[in-house]
């Protein structure tokens, strides 16, 4: 294992109690900004696969690709793309995945290890390492470490809640009760608790998506009955892992209940709450805690509205090629654009921007966990330099226009009722239709192979890797009672 990166040497020597965590995330979990090596770029060219290059900066020792991933797939926030370079990076190396049974690990529900296909617990036999979990889950960092190293490199991606907003109202409206009694985004958002009910099936889409995604655990509802000032407790609460010092792959848990239900201690005839479950689970102090945590345990934070610049990143992060991230969009619906700014309210009629705030504000959790993230994201760019990344960009995206020419009919997405290769068709759900791509006729057999990569959609690829890794088990059909989404 290489040099640990601040994030890495926080996640292994952890607080020895919940009271240094809070001072110690607290104090530099902000100020860490995770470094990635030297990005050997592999410059556009005719070809769809470029020949290996030597780095352009010769003066810096070697930097190995990093192939040991964990991939956290938020939804509606542009994961299916990064999934899809994922399966293609992957399949091209021979690496093996850490696959569910079906499409999800058991998702809405937290990530458990006995979930992965193949998975033996320690003691169970021979087991092949995993290289690459990337799938659906709600995240459970001691069942992730049960499958992976620790010293596997973290990352995800994050979308304005404005934004993810509009998509998942599309996406999920027939899924989610909430969206489902609304006949608008906007009449949702103008008075979301008419609608929305916690814990009410399918609801988890409708507030705070992100956050529930992460797995961190959510401030009770303050609808306790009159005199009991605390909420019932949550038999199976969510729990933040940390990992203490010297415990290797082992994480300490964190109950949530303590948290939501405080001990008292007594010191001078004195009821004090403990510290630091004095804290309520839904002010700032907490959200910072968790963010904080979070730094710790990821390496990298993508944001959707900027795409390209996190997939640089990403690519120099892991000492990756241009080539290895340059790829198409995924699950788009027809009529948006992934990657646009959204941040900013310049050219937004007055209704949108109402809208926008409304959509952040009943979000507030995932406002609180963007603007976080953009703004890390934005510091790890001043330090890999604009100019640089601008440059990068900019060869990524031509790489990217050229690769769509040479691929595909019309150089672009296609509506799905035109595509008749099922194996290029992508799922369809929700209320917008979800583009895919058809490929050009008369390519050679190797561009052919590159441009199938690019083109296979995020399930038939699951199920294409699936019959490589166990090719003696018969895969399910391509079908579905749960929603599967970016």
């Amino acid at each position: 294992m290489g040099p640990l990166s601040p994030a890495r040497t926080l996640r292994l020597w952890g607080p020895r109690s919940l009271g240094v965590a809070l001072g110690v995330f607290m104090t530099i979990g902000f100020a860490l900004q995770l470094l990635g090596g030297p990005f050997q770029r592999r410059l556009p060219g005719l070809q769809l696969r470029q020949p290996s290059a030597p780095s352009l900066r010769p003066a810096l020792p070697f930097c190995p690709p990093r192939q040991r991933l964990v991939f956290l797939k938020t939804h509606k926030s542009g994961s299916s793309s990064v999934l899809s370079l994922l399966h293609r990076y992957g399949d091209r190396h021979g690496l093996r995945f850490a696959l569910p049974a079906r499409y999800q690990f058991g998702y809405p529900k937290l990530f458990q290890a006995s979930r992965v296909k193949g998975y033996r617990p320690q003691g169970g036999g021979t087991q092949l390492p995993f290289h690459i979990l990337c799938h659906h889950m709600r995240f459970n960092l001691k069942e992730v470490l049960q499958v992976m190293p620790s010293d596997s490199f973290f990352f995800s991606i994050v979308r304005d809640p404005a934004a993810l907003a509009r998509s998942a109202f599309s996406y999920y409206k027939s899924t989610s009760s909430a969206f489902r009694k609304s006949p608008s985004l906007a009449a949702f958002l103008a008075n979301p608790r008419a609608f929305y009910r916690p814990g009410a099936r399918g609801d988890h889409y409708a507030r705070n998506l992100l956050w529930f995604d992460f797995g961190l655990p959510f401030p009770p509802e303050k609808r306790a009955k009159r005199g009991n000032i605390h909420p019932p407790r949550d038999p199976n609460p969510p729990q933040l892992r940390v990992l203490p010092s010297g415990a290797g792959p082992r994480a300490q848990t964190l109950n949530l209940n303590a948290l939501i239900h405080p001990v008292s201690t007594v010191t001078d005839h004195r009821s004090q709450i403990s510290s630091p479950a004095s804290f309520d689970l839904g002010s700032s102090s907490f959200i910072q805690w968790s963010l904080a945590w979070l730094d710790s345990v990821f390496d990298l934070v993508m944001v959707a509205e900027y795409f390209d610049e996190s997939l640089v990143l990403l690519a120099d992060a892991l000492c990756w090629g241009l080539d290895d991230v340059v790829g198409f969009m995924h699950n788009a619906q027809a009529g948006r654009k992934q990657g646009l700014s959204t941040v900013s309210n310049s050219g937004l009629t007055a209704e949108d921007r109402q809208l926008t705030a409304r959509a952040r504000a009943w979000n507030n959790l995932d406002w609180a966990l963007y603007d976080h993230f953009n703004r890390s994201l934005w510091a790890r760019i001043e330090k890999y330099g604009q100019r640089r990344l601008q440059t990068a960009v900019a060869k990524l995206r031509a790489r990217r226009e050229a690769l769509a020419k040479h691929c595909l009919v019309g150089g672009e997405a296609s509506d799905p009722k035109y595509i008749t290769d099922r194996r290029f068709r992508p799922f369809q759900f929700g209320s917008a239709k979800v583009l895919g791509y058809i490929l050009r006729s008369g390519l050679s057999p190797q561009d052919q192979e590159e441009c199938e990569r690019l083109a296979t959609p995020e399930l038939q690829y699951k199920d294409k890797l699936d019959a490589k890794q166990f090719p003696t088990t018969i895969s399910l059909p391509l079908k579905t009672s749960r929603p599967l989404s970016p």
